[in-house]
């Protein structure tokens, strides 16, 4: 057995920062990594995205759960991915002139006419000047912290055990330096293999360089597949790789964000597990996966969502769901890790899937919906699923005016949520528009009617006079973001002096510098302190629809400016600091950016 180190406090990163989410991602649509600016691994789930996270540091003030491979007398680092790809470059210079590289990725290509994308890392380590020294720390952790790893190796590999799993570190650096975290000049560099406990049957640094090879090509390959914009054309394919990087390829979810328990505000406890699938991003995932043209993961997450519109028939839908279509996540709290910069508690599970979110009958429909009117899909949408839909659409039209949790999942109150409301409405109308696609007449009508019925009724009940605008609940005088959304989903054009009226009265209320919090008022946890990201792209999305171009794009630039080094986004953003929060990378934030950008930019024949 190898002797392990003293574990002791480690509240920085090797460059002497404070933990933060300034963070690059890496992933195959199996697992993902997250890692920091010094190039430590202090975030990756095994086997699966929701899985034990062996790699935990990000969340854990403990001096464990990382993979560290540091240079000796540092004095720089660059970090930066290569280009149109998932594969991450962190550069590290010594004080003598000395140089290294790590490259990492996880593994994906086409392979026997299928993607090949195995739960493992793989490390490159590259000399590029000098004679420098590293150290290699490798310090995995299972169970959420709380057992001990049993560690054996061989001639030149080292197990980790666990009672649940074995993770197998394959390398060609010498390994007495790697066990016992001694320093080492290495002549032409290291590999690193972190994966599944079975033999590597090729050498290592070939290995290393063909997967790499094989990997900047697939993702090459789909970066050009992609239908872009004129501006901002990088931002927008670093957003849509990290949205793919989000999806479960096995079964075509697509998570909320990667982490869980980053806290949306300092010392808050608004610390959520988001490594599930919601139901209300649904047809916003679908939304921009369409504009983008990626069309396998769009037909892949709407072949997910399908697969639960299938046991509706039996219950109701939750509000959210486990990659693999698993409805019991119930939500726990882990003792055994102290949480980001020690702002615990860390939570387990999400018990939100046990809430009542009427909204999310007509976030499923929407999504559902592009199954028949997209020609390019390899299973369009039928009779059969139509049939399948209108049973949603029937809980839609019960429940549209009774109280739930909302889209922002109060836990302790219920209201007639106006969004819940109108995302019920919206059920109706989309299988109207089905019905007549399928040349179903007299359904069509039957669901014509019933929207029109629920439209009427939300505009008397949601719409406060006295606020010239419509309101959060029926009957509310609060001000809700969501409502920024009534045009976007068909409810009110975008001319409609209430549309514009309701755009203006959040403004007012929500608005604070150039940023959009979700609600004014005071929840579980009190009153909101940090802006939700995913807001401010709809704040900027309604005044371009209402003609306040110029601002949009204005708006716009400066959210750019809040992304991290690598160019990605949390779920919020303090205002006074400008600092990341919340879960990441989160999904909806690198949507609402693609959204944005496609909305507002210039046309490709205005650059000819």
């Amino acid at each position: 057995m190898a002797t392990r180190p003293t574990i002791g406090p480690d509240t920085t990163t090797p460059s002497g920062e404070l933990m933060s989410l300034n963070l690059g991602v890496i992933g195959n649509c199996q697992i993902a990594a997250l890692i920091d600016t010094g190039g430590r691994i202090v975030w990756a789930c095994f086997p699966r995205l929701d899985g034990d996270p062996v790699f935990s540091r990000l969340i854990d003030e403990t001096d464990r759960g990382y993979f560290a491979i540091e240079l000796q007398d540092l004095v720089a680092v660059r970090q930066y991915y290569e280009r149109n790809t998932a594969v991450l470059c962190t550069e590290l210079d010594d004080r003598q002139g000395g140089s290294v590289r790590i490259t990492d990725f996880c593994p994906r290509f086409r392979q026997f006419g299928r993607h090949f994308r195995p739960a493992m890392i793989i490390r490159r380590l590259e000399i590029l000047s000098g004679t420098p020294v590293v150290r290699v720390k490798i310090r995995p952790t299972t169970a959420y912290g709380s057992e001990k790893l049993t560690i054996s190796h061989g001639s030149n590999h080292i197990r980790f055990v666990s009672p649940d799993w074995v993770t197998r570190i394959s390398t060609d650096a010498p390994l007495t330096y790697v066990l016992h975290e001694q320093p080492m000049v290495l002549d032409g560099g290291a590999t690193f293999i972190i994966g599944p406990d079975e033999s590597i049957k090729e050498a290592l640094p070939e290995m290393g360089r063909r997967f790499l090879d094989l990997t900047r090509e697939y993702w090459h390959d789909w970066a050009r597949s992609l239908s872009i914009p004129l501006d901002w054309q990088q931002e927008v394919i670093r957003s849509a790789i990290t949205l793919k990087l989000c999806s479960y390829e096995d079964t075509g979810a697509v998570i909320a964000a990667i982490t869980m328990s980053i806290p949306e505000a300092p010392d808050s406890e608004r610390n959520w597990d988001y490594r599930y699938c919601w139901l209300r991003d649904a047809y916003f995932m679908v939304h921009a996966l369409n504009r983008l043209g990626t069309t396998r993961t769009m037909e892949g997450f709407l072949h997910y969502i399908i697969n639960l519109v299938v046991g509706a028939a039996q219950h109701e839908l939750q509000p959210l769901y486990g990659i693999g279509g698993e409805t019991r996540i119930d939500e726990k709290s882990v003792n055994t890790l102290t949480g980001y910069r020690g702002m615990g508690p860390v939570r387990l599970g999400n018990a939100a899937y046990t809430q009542s979110q009427h909204d999310i009958y007509g976030a499923v429909v929407l999504a559902a919906t592009q199954a028949f009117f997209d020609e390019r899909l390899e299973r369009p949408g039928n009779e059969t699923l139509f049939r399948r839909l209108e049973i949603l659409g029937s809980q839609a039209a019960t429940l549209y005016d009774k109280p739930d949790a909302g889209i922002w999942e109060y836990r302790g109150h219920k209201r007639v949520h106006t969004y819940s409301a109108v995302m019920c409405w919206a059920a109706c109308d989309r299988l109207s528009r089905i019905a007549r696609r399928l040349r179903l007449e007299s359904d069509a009508t039957r669901w014509r009617k019933q929207a029109v019925c629920m439209h009427a009724r939300i505009c008397r009940e949601a719409w406060n006079e006295d606020r010239g605008a419509f309101v959060d609940s029926f009957g509310g005088e609060s001000m809700d973001a969501s409502l920024l959304l009534l045009h976007d989903v068909g409810f009110l054009p975008a001319d409609d002096p209430r549309f514009i009226g309701t755009v203006n009265a959040i403004e007012q209320n929500l608005r604070q510098g150039d940023h959009i919090f979700r609600y004014d008022g005071a929840d579980d946890f009190g009153l909101p302190r940090t802006a939700f990201n995913i807001c401010t792209f709809w704040y900027i999305d309604a005044l371009h629809a209402i003609g306040r171009r110029d601002e949009a794009r204005q708006l716009f630039e400066n959210m750019l400016t809040h992304r991290t080094d690598l160019g990605l986004l949390s779920e919020d953003l303090d205002i006074k600091t400008g600092e990341l929060w919340g879960n990441f990378p989160q999904a909806y934030s690198m949507v609402g950016l693609i959204n944005c950008a496609l909305r507002l930019s210039r046309e490709w024949q205005e650059a000819f």
